[in-house]
């Protein structure tokens, strides 16, 4: 299946879900990531969910991180460049949703890509190897080939890998992704 068709699938597999369930499922996918050991560094990137787009809810791994005195990093989206410009989240911290629909900072303390130890990265689909389809502008695929050569990737899905999906050379690809019943890991990671 191309990357088009693959996107079509994932989205109405989303729509299908009901707000309960998409609550179910990402409470117990927050609860999953606690098995993997990324837990012994300080910047976390986080997207926020955008919950028309029926997202993991990511505001479970927000209070796990918060939880656990951790920085926490999220971003802003230049439609324009197609380049991310990523924030401290403090409590002083204004979010707002976007034309696009993306809960964002308005300003902030900025952090360079190279200063981010893990990132929790959307995703619409996945396969066996780590690859992953978002919503097909790059923006995580220009930031996670910025963020330095140690620098952790994990998606978040409700749903299980597909066997494979062609990757271009600009893909980057995942170390974990975590579903609500099973960690997928794609390659050897230092923690």
């Amino acid at each position: 299946m191309d990357k088009n068709s693959l996107r079509i699938k994932y989205k109405k597999l989303r729509e299908e879900l009901s707000s309960e369930t998409i609550e179910d499922l990402s409470l117990a996918i927050a609860n999953q990531t606690l098995k993997i050991s990324v837990w012994n560094h300080t910047n976390y990137h986080l997207f926020l969910t955008m919950s028309q787009k029926q997202e993991v809810n990511t505001d479970y791994l927000l209070h796990i991180l918060q939880g656990k005195d951790k920085s926490v990093i999220v971003s802003k989206s230049h439609f324009s460049t197609g380049e991310m410009t990523h924030y401290l989240l403090q409590e002083n911290t204004v979010l707002k949703i976007s034309n696009n629909g993306i809960p964002e900072p308005t300003a902030g303390i900025e952090i360079q890509p190279k200063q981010i130890d893990v990132v929790f990265v959307p995703l619409l689909g996945y396969d066996l190897n780590g690859n992953r389809i978002g919503y097909g502008k790059g923006f995580y695929d220009r930031f996670l080939s910025k963020c330095n050569e140690n620098a952790v990737f994990i998606g978040l899905s409700f749903f299980e890998p597909e066997k494979e999906i062609f990757s271009e050379t600009t893909d980057v690809s995942l170390h974990y992704c975590v579903t609500p019943n099973k960690i997928y890991s794609f390659k050897n990671v230092e923690s």
